[in-house]
C-alpha cells in the first residue's frame, strides 16, 4: 500500500490503545529519527511520519501499517 500513499492523504493505524487515525505529514526514504527512535526507510520502503487527529502526536510507520481512509 505504500506506494499509493503520500503527504496529505487520511489514514488509519493499530496502536496499544486501539485503532486511531490521522493525516500524513511526510514521506521518509532515508534513515531519520524521530522523538529519540530510530527508524529505517529507504525507496523501496519509506517511512511515513503521521498526526493523530485526537493527540497531534506525530509517529512514524511503515506503509503496510497505514490503512488509507476515504
Amino acid at each position: 500500500m505504500a506506494r499509493g500513499l503520500r503527504k496529505g492523504d487520511r489514514v488509519s493505524w493499530n496502536t496499544p490503545q486501539g485503532r486511531t487515525q490521522g493525516t500524513i505529514v511526510e514521506r521518509k526514504t532515508s534513515d531519520f529519527q524521530l522523538a529519540g527512535q530510530k527508524f529505517t526507510a529507504s525507496d523501496d520502503e519509506p517511512a511515513f511520519v503521521v498526526e493523530s487527529e485526537k493527540s497531534g502526536d506525530r509517529a512514524a510507520h511503515k506503509g503496510s501499517a497505514l490503512s488509507l481512509l476515504d
